[in-house]
């Protein structure tokens, strides 16, 4: 139900709800229910209208009370959390030990994550504080392994400068010259989900599969898959995509180092998360020739440029403009999850983790702070 399909015997509070947001302009708030029993009220932070339309639409079965909030959750930010029992963040949203105590102190009980990372969540303080997180293991696998796929492709094939040429009528495909994918070997960091879906896509196209995980998947084995060690997938593959988490022991695995260890000229993929890779050290490669493509969907410092239009604005990061200016570089903005299957599964299972929080069940999708 919006604002407008509300009960006519309560004018007097909607007007004076809308002159509030008009006045404040910093959410915009969904109701389910005036008149019926609200379950939890819960600040959704850094939300676009898509998470709107689709967290909306999943709690129409739940009756949750929704405040949206298109701010990132910050040390500046967090007293927009007054007065809620829950929050709902996503990847760029801090939730450091400073905004933690604030959200404690405010009588937040719960964190839901609207995805599968949580490398910016200080569990052990959430768990001293009693703060409970949940988060969405898996949405849709396919959509983040598929976007790598589409890197590849387009990183192979220039797929970026014939377009641009054919849109100015020049025709001509010097310069576009790529590879076969069948007969290459393909080195993918992280089988889980992703990286089995990613492994499937690339066993089509006849590719050798080198694997590295703590745990070995059965269904990429029966791909042909062979897991080896790190040192050994670096330097026999011609694309290395990772699918791995960010944890203190994966943060920059991709280094100075390691790129000495790769083929020439290999194929570098990223859609996992961006501080895998040591930024300034993948530029020294480019430049190097060691690594001959680099496509990426997250950046290390990607909170304040992604998810935002600052086409009239001048980027100040001068890492990311540098690495913007290579040719042989393909970015996108953190949009390997952005499908329509994966956001109803994100909003369908971050509305069934708040609910089972609220019910008082102990949710499957909870995050414990690991033992110190």
């Amino acid at each position: 139900m919006t604002l407008s399909d509300a009960e006519p015997s309560r004018p007097y509070f909607l007007a004076l709800l809308l002159r509030s947001i008009a006045h404040v302009g910093l959410a915009h708030v969904g109701f389910f229910g005036l008149g019926r029993e609200v379950f939890m009220k819960v600040a959704v932070f850094s939300t676009k209208r898509y998470d709107q339309r689709f967290l909306n639409a999943a709690n129409s079965s739940y009756q949750h009370e929704f405040v949206f909030f298109e701010a990132r959750l910050t040390a500046a930010t967090v007293a927009l959390a007054k007065g809620f029992s829950a929050i709902c963040a996503f990847i760029n949203d801090q939730l450091d030990e400073t905004v933690l105590r604030s959200l404690a102190s405010y009588g937040v009980q719960l964190i839901a994550l609207r995805s599968a990372g949580f490398n910016n969540v200080d569990l052990a303080i959430a768990q001293e504080l009693g703060i409970t997180v949940v988060r969405v293991p898996a949405y849709s696998p396919y959509a983040v392994a598929e976007h790598a796929a589409g890197l590849i492709l387009m990183l192979n094939r220039k797929l970026y400068r014939a377009y641009n040429r054919v849109r100015e009528d020049n025709f001509s495909i010097n310069g576009l010259l790529g590879f076969d994918l069948h007969g290459c070997t393909v080195g993918v960091v992280g089988t889980g989900k992703i990286g089995e879906c990613f492994a499937h896509i690339m066993h089509g196209f006849g590719c050798q599969l080198l694997g590295y995980d703590l745990y070995q998947n059965s269904e990429c084995l029966e791909m042909g898959m062979r897991y080896v060690e790190m040192p050994e997938l670096l330097a026999s593959s011609d694309i290395i995509s990772l699918h791995c988490p960010l944890l203190p022991a994966t943060h920059h695995m991709i280094n100075a180092d390691s790129i000495q260890q790769m083929k020439p000229g290999v194929m570098l993929i990223n859609t996992s998360r961006g501080a895998l890779i040591n930024t300034r050290a993948a530029i020294d490669g480019i430049k190097s020739g060691q690594i001959g493509y680099l496509g990426i969907d997250v950046y290390e410092e990607e909170a304040n440029l992604f998810f935002e239009d600052l086409s009239d604005q001048v980027i100040q990061d001068e890492t990311f403009q540098l690495l913007q200016s290579f040719p042989n570089v393909v970015i996108t903005a953190h949009q390997a999850f952005f499908t329509r299957n994966a956001l109803e599964s994100i909003a369908s299972t971050t509305l069934s983790n708040i609910a089972e929080f609220e019910a008082g069940k102990v949710c499957d999708n909870q995050v414990q702070s690991a033992p110190r």
